[in-house]
């Protein structure tokens, strides 16, 4: 009974935090209400594209007598605002924001047209949405698989250290498999199709993705080499609560991103540093 309420601990654990992560991520579709005249309007406006074509946005307004406005401009940048109407395709409104370069990033906005009055989405506020290069599904599909399975592990080897249950080592080794394969081989990889460059985190630049995958390494290659002539469970303990926190950060936070000025791709923390 023990062993079951391990792994229905580490189930909950992990999958607590892939929800968490899908609801704070700066690159998932944000989710907003807009009330037109009594009638409640659920949006998801994208924040990530991938590929090389233009990046369609599409919202769902069944009522024929609305239009709708998108504008958008290159972010970070001082440009004036590119305003374009929306098509109307059935019970779609459509706008299409043109192709940038992997990390290249826009912010947009969108209002909607009722009988002359407007009824701006998300209050007005602009939206950022980050482009990035089309990554294939055998690589992009391993890397989700070993990454998941990696904090399960990490999280199933925590709980069983705290119990000091024997087979902690086992899932430690196992957590540090699977965190090699996926964060430090496949990793680099997504990241190469997708902007270019396969390693953006120390030592050559500040990418905060890159950096939280090689720190979580860090600590659980420590906790691997603690126990394996001694068993000091404290060590895998230190290691899960690390990379709980560690992907308790949204993904793609202060990721790269492309200077619009330069046409170089820079990292968040960089940018923040030189606005500052």
């Amino acid at each position: 009974m023990k062993i079951i309420l391990y792994w229905v601990l580490a189930v909950l654990l992990t999958f607590g935090a892939i929800v968490y992560q899908r609801k704070t991520g700066p690159t998932y579709d944000k989710k907003i209400k807009l009330v037109i005249e009594n009638v409640e309007y659920n949006f998801k406006l994208i924040r990530s594209h991938g590929g090389d074509k233009d990046c369609k946005v599409e919202i769902e307004v069944p009522n024929q007598n609305i239009s709708g406005i998108i504008e958008y401009k290159k972010f970070p940048s001082k440009d004036n605002w590119t305003q374009v109407p929306m098509e109307r395709q059935n019970n779609n409104l459509n706008g299409y924001l043109p192709h940038l370069p992997p990390a290249g990033k826009y912010e947009y906005k969108i209002t909607l047209v009722k009988n002359g009055q407007e009824f701006p989405i998300n209050e007005g506020q602009s939206v950022i949405i980050r482009f990035k290069g089309a990554v294939p599904r055998s690589i992009l599909i391993p890397h989700i698989f070993f990454m998941f399975f990696a904090m399960f592990m990490g999280n199933l080897a925590g709980i069983m250290a705290i119990f000091e249950y024997r087979k902690f080592k086992f899932f430690t080794n196992m957590t540090v498999i699977f965190l090699f394969v996926g964060g430090l081989i496949l990793g680099p990889w997504v990241q190469l199709y997708a902007f270019g460059e396969a390693w953006a985190g120390v030592p050559f630049a500040w990418d905060l993705t890159d950096n939280k995958t090689l720190i979580a390494f860090i600590f659980w290659i420590i906790a691997l080499f603690a126990n394996r002539k001694k068993e000091r469970p404290v060590y895998t303990i230190i290691a899960s609560i690390v990379m709980l926190m560690i992907y308790s950060i949204p993904h793609s936070m202060y990721g790269s991103q492309l200077d619009p000025e330069t046409g170089e791709i820079i990292q968040g923390w960089i940018r923040l540093f030189l606005a500052a």
